[in-house]
């Protein structure tokens, strides 16, 4: 009895404890405080702490309404709701019998959104990049991703150490300006690129590969160069192509490695690579699993024989030849699969051109995204697909390569997508545009000239047609020169550039002639490619030379050329191009042949014929470099005699070691230089680094140059007997090359060692030009 009347009161404690336990759990897991019952319906909800909102909106986030069973889950879901909607600081729901009590905390509305302390992103930028609006609710959330994105922008400008710190300003009635406060850092340049790893190649050539350049000296007073995440994956594909066609088939990079400095004002970029030997080419042939094509004419287009240095490239047109005569042959779908088998032990690689009977796919579409500016076709005619064509996998990596070699995209992204059915696929051309105009101010200075001033307005993407334009004055001591060129590098969409170039140069050359000179022209041009490493320049040209000023104790050869006349010529150039890079070549060679017509109309008559040719070669990992160029050209008159202005001078940078209209016939008499009908030079270079820091860009050379100007429609006039004797002469020298922020410098040093009387020596020449 005294037992049970002390155990029923603490039966009755624990199971109120339990009771409280229970009812309290719900909300202590909650978000907020929220009170239920596991029993009962919604009869009523009471909003409190609303100002801009209205109670019934509110409600109407909620997961629970009036008559539905009042449960834990379904309260909880509604708080997360009211949270969600980013309209509240704070929210809770409380049960008061069958009535639940909604308790809010209003976000601040946006009275205005600002931003200090950017000089280099204007507002409107910056506002149509984030989300915050005004008249929306804020959210510190909101805020933090705004500012994430605007600091993304500043390192996509090459602004790594930018900050920015959102900041609230408080404005009656539950407002507040946004004000996102920047701290604008200086453009983030490289302060180094090295590599790891290189041995066949030093840092020095390997950076000359890649596109991302070190900053320079004077980058500070010009541009910087500026670190680029995406070029440095561009820069790692350039360096395999590098070494892949030089015979390094093991060649891979490791890693590249990009270091933001402690002062976060440059990167630190490391390539760490793995060279491996040098392979040669084995045995090639050709495998056909396509019944119908015969082997022994596609083995014909081998271009590489056993022995030669493997080259990546080569095995590249090895294939594209194969597949156009396929193609040619009715076999739209042939595939070439080169099959490499590396022979380690004798450092060799056989391949077995594989043609077999590709799938029948056929190219949809070609969609084309992001390009605001540039219109389709000058994207799409990159492409030698069109709709409806066999797809290719090569030829859309190859059409992606040149729309970024176009220069008009900071980003070009292509994708191959499954079309409507499994024989269609669609490609997806992706793009980011780029600036592709500049003002371009330039200072240079020569010995020859002294200083010389350009100005000039380019556009390489005008109208977004791909269209070069460019309007040009340069201004120096003895000329002025204006100049407009256009260019439409696809005329009629095909791989045919024509253009035209406009005029006025006006120069005074009565120190070596006696005279000054007046020249207004119009040239119209096209070139097209002739093979696969030939093109074909033609030309017209109808211009007006003026020789004017003439001193009274001018030659008799000048005084009769004294006046105005007109020039019509027709003319081509043929360029054949074998050199490995057209910028800074290293191997290969360069040979071109041209000529001009006078006489379809004007006042002058002649057949001007100018060659060139210069190989290239080079030794230690390509530091290296030397070249030997050969040049001639010949003018013949079928009318009156060659005038002055149509006649070939020589001398400055085209033969060392002497002035500019140096060497050739020379009336003996007044000192006049008047020029020569024929003209042969041979030139030969070396040029190699000087071990001085990359960063200097400073690197020297030696070069020795012979040859002759020669020649007359005739010899005496007024007495007067000119010696026009092919007579050789020579030069030798050193140069000082400074690739400097302030443009490229070179600086001759050359001595005559052959010459004849009356040749016009010059020791220093020095040129110089800028670009800001």
């Amino acid at each position: 009895m005294t037992v049970d009347i002390l155990v029923r009161p603490l039966r009755v404690l624990l199971a109120a404890c339990a009771l409280a336990a229970a009812t309290a759990a719900p909300a202590l897991l909650a978000p907020s405080a929220a009170v239920a019952q596991s029993a009962g319906v919604v009869r009523d909800i009471v909003v409190l702490g609303s100002r801009r909102i209205e109670p019934a909106t509110i409600a109407s986030y909620l997961t629970i309404g009036v008559g539905d069973p009042i449960e834990d889950a379904a309260l909880n879901a509604s708080v997360r709701r009211l949270f969600d909607t980013g309209l509240f600081s704070d929210a809770s729901i409380a049960v008061d019998g069958g009535q639940l009590i909604v308790r809010v905390t209003e976000n601040p509305t946006i009275n205005r959104v600002a931003f200090e302390g950017n000089d280099s992103i204007t507002d409107e930028i910056l506002l149509s990049s984030i989300s915050t609006r005004p008249r929306r609710a804020y959210t510190r959330a909101r805020a933090e991703a705004d500012a994430q994105v605007v600091t993304e922008l500043y390192r996509r400008a090459g602004r790594y150490g930018t900050s920015i710190e959102p900041v609230l300003i408080e404005q009656p009635d539950n407002r507040v300006d946004l004000v996102f406060e920047i701290d604008e850092s200086s453009v983030t340049g490289v302060n180094a690129i090295t590599f790891v790893g290189n041995e066949a190649f030093s840092d020095r050539r390997l950076r000359r590969v890649i596109e991302t350049t070190e900053s320079g000296i004077f980058s500070f007073a010009l541009t910087s160069d500026i670190y680029d995440p995406d070029r440095l994956e561009f820069d790692r594909e350039l360096l395999r192509q590098f070494y892949l066609s030089r015979g390094y088939a093991d060649f891979t990079v490791l890693s590249a490695i990009a270091e933001l400095a402690p002062d976060r004002e440059g990167f630190f970029i490391t390539f760490t690579v793995s060279e491996g030997p040098v392979y040669t080419f084995g045995e090639q042939s050709v495998v056909v699993s396509a019944p119908g094509l015969d082997p022994a004419e596609f083995e014909a287009l081998i271009g590489a024989a056993p022995g030669d240095t493997y080259d990546s490239e080569v095995v590249e047109r090895t294939i594209d030849r194969m597949i156009f005569l396929a193609g040619q042959q009715g076999f739209a779908f042939v595939d070439v699969r080169p099959r490499a088998t590396r022979n380690p032990e004798t450092l060799t690689i056989d391949i077995a051109y594989e043609l077999v009977e590709g799938a029948r796919v056929y190219v949809e579409r070609i969609d084309i995204e992001g390009n605001a500016r540039t219109l389709d076709r000058v994207i799409r005619r990159q492409f030698d697909l069109v709709e409806g064509d066999a797809f290719n996998s090569r030829e859309v990596d190859a059409a992606r390569r040149r729309i970024r070699g176009l220069g008009f995209f900071s980003r070009v992204d292509v994708a191959t997508r499954r079309g409507d059915s499994e024989d269609r696929a669609s490609i997806l051309v992706d793009v980011e545009e780029q600036s592709t105009g500049s003002l371009t101010f330039g200072l240079g200075f020569s010995t020859a000239d002294g200083p010389v001033g350009e100005i000039s307005i380019t556009e390489r993407n005008f109208l977004g047609r791909g269209q070069f334009v460019r309007a040009r004055l340069q201004v120096a001591g003895d000329f002025q020169v204006y100049d407009f060129a256009f260019r439409e590098p696809a005329f009629l969409d095909r791989d045919l550039e024509a253009g035209f170039d406009v005029f006025l140069r006006q120069e005074d050359r009565s120190d070596e002639s006696s005279f000054e000179e007046t020249n207004i022209g119009f040239i119209p041009r096209m070139e097209f490619p002739v093979s696969e490493n030939a093109r074909l320049g033609l030309s017209y040209t109808f211009a007006s030379d003026e020789i004017r000023d003439v001193r009274d104790d001018a030659s008799d050869f000048i005084k009769a050329d004294e006046g105005t006349a007109i020039t019509s010529a027709v003319g081509y150039v043929y360029t054949y191009d074998l050199r490995n890079d057209t910028l800074e070549p290293t191997a290969g060679f360069l040979a071109s042949f041209g000529q001009d017509f006078a006489g379809v109309g004007g006042d002058t008559q002649y057949v001007r014929t100018t060659a060139r040719a210069r190989a290239y070669t080079s030794f230690f990992g390509e530091d290296v470099v030397g070249s030997f160029e050969v040049e001639g050209g010949n003018i013949t008159t079928f009318g009156d005699d060659i005038r002055i202005t149509d006649r070939f001078f020589l001398g400055g940078d085209r033969f060392r070691g002497f002035e500019s209209s140096g060497i050739g016939p020379r009336d003996r008499t007044t000192d006049d230089a008047l020029g020569g009908n024929n003209f042969a030079i041979a030139r030969t270079e070396v040029t190699f680094p000087l071990g001085l820091p990359d960063s200097l860009g400073v690197s020297g050379g030696v070069f020795a140059d012979v040859g002759t100007l020669w020649g007359l429609d005739t010899n005496n006039r007024g007495g007067v007997t000119v010696d026009d004797d092919p007579s050789l002469r020579a030069s030798v020298g050193a140069s000082l090359f400074w690739d400097s922020g302030f443009g490229p410098l070179r600086v001759n040093f050359a001595f005559p060692i052959v010459k004849e009387d009356g040749d016009k020596d010059e020791f220093f020449r020095l040129t110089a030009g800028t670009r800001f």
